[in-house]
């Protein structure tokens, strides 16, 4: 598998991530089995990137990373990514102070079985911490090993360009982030607005996650919602609700239609499509099957022809209005 820089840094990555949101659940979620096939075919076909975060099943998901280290795949063979500041509080769904952060770190590396994670991501803003602490949090990480390279996931465009911004101006000192995670398909293409320009100015890769439209870009939705899909499901059905409107049905017909005349599937379009946008890195995609995560491998040796592109750019362009980028076209 191809091989891209995350943001401005020396690190390289698989341009297919491996995203484990459902790793370890007991509703829905997939087993130590099904999760080591994954990996193991994940990293056969050339994958590095492994992406997880602490609060992803209670902690399950980095705990079954932890186990399927070394045993399975080795641990320098892979890329792993992790995320902090996500709490279970309902009136405080993110704590990003210094001492919660630090903490949630030492715990998700004695999760994974490890001494350090090649990526840190802090999972959200949190509008209670100052900003320079939540940075603060990352340079210490990095400074004292347990951490490589950070990053920030969910942040809006004025949040990416303050952070990115702030640690870009005591080189040396500072840490640098190397990428945003952020949602990116073309059912919601929300963050060209004003996160895309602002990653692109300062050197922030971009790692999309639900590139394939929590699932509906696949198309297996048209007919209705399968027994067993995510959108059936007690626990994840409002996930995939919002994508299940007349305006994504639109954009999914495209897709097929495109599908129909490559001779591929919607879902190979549509991971193709982001994959190759203008300062993505890597999409991370959460496979529910190891059949779903081999459809998805195969895009390796895809790439759209233009005219696709550019027809699929249409049908999905996101409505820009002033003071949005091009918004003089109106």
């Amino acid at each position: 598998m191809e091989q891209r820089h995350l943001g401005r840094t020396g690190l390289r990555v698989s341009r297919i991530g491996l995203g484990t949101l459902t790793w370890g659940r007991s509703a829905g979620g997939q087993s130590e089995e099904v999760a080591a096939e994954q990996l193991k075919a994940f990293w056969d076909a050339g994958g590095t990137l492994v992406d997880t975060a602490d609060v992803y099943g209670d902690g399950e998901a980095e705990y079954l990373l932890g186990r399927l280290l070394d045993g399975l795949v080795p641990r320098r063979d892979l890329v792993i990514a992790t995320k902090a500041g996500g709490v279970a509080d309902p009136d405080r769904r993110f704590d990003c102070s210094r001492g919660h952060l630090l903490a949630a770190l030492d715990d998700s590396l004695a999760r994974l079985g490890t001494d350090h994670v090649d990526l840190w991501q802090v999972h959200a803003f949190d509008p209670w911490t100052p900003l320079e602490e939540t940075l603060h949090a990352l340079d210490l990480a990095v400074s004292s090993g347990r951490a490589r390279y950070v990053g920030v996931s969910n942040f809006s465009g004025w949040q990416l360009a303050k952070a990115a911004t702030w640690q870009r101006a005591a080189p040396g000192v500072r840490t640098p982030l190397a990428c945003t995670q952020m949602e990116y398909s073309l059912l919601q293409r929300g963050l060209e607005r004003e996160v895309l320009p602002a990653a692109l100015d300062l050197g922030v890769g971009l790692l999309p996650s639900s590139p394939l439209g929590r699932g509906v870009l696949t198309g297996k939705y048209r007919e209705g919602v399968p027994a067993d899909s995510r959108g059936a499901s007690e626990t994840l059905a409002a996930f995939v609700d919002p994508y299940l409107d007349d305006a994504a049905s639109r954009i999914v017909d495209a897709v097929v239609t495109a599908a129909h005349g490559l001779a591929v599937t919607p879902l190979q379009v549509a991971l193709a499509w982001i994959r190759d946008r203008p300062g993505v890195v890597a999409p991370i995609v959460g496979a529910r099957t190891p059949a779903q995560l081999a459809a998805a491998l195969s895009v390796e040796a895809l790439s759209l022809p233009e005219e696709i592109c550019r027809a699929l750019d249409d049908v999905s362009a996101p409505v820009h209005r002033y003071p949005d980028p091009d918004w003089s076209t109106l």
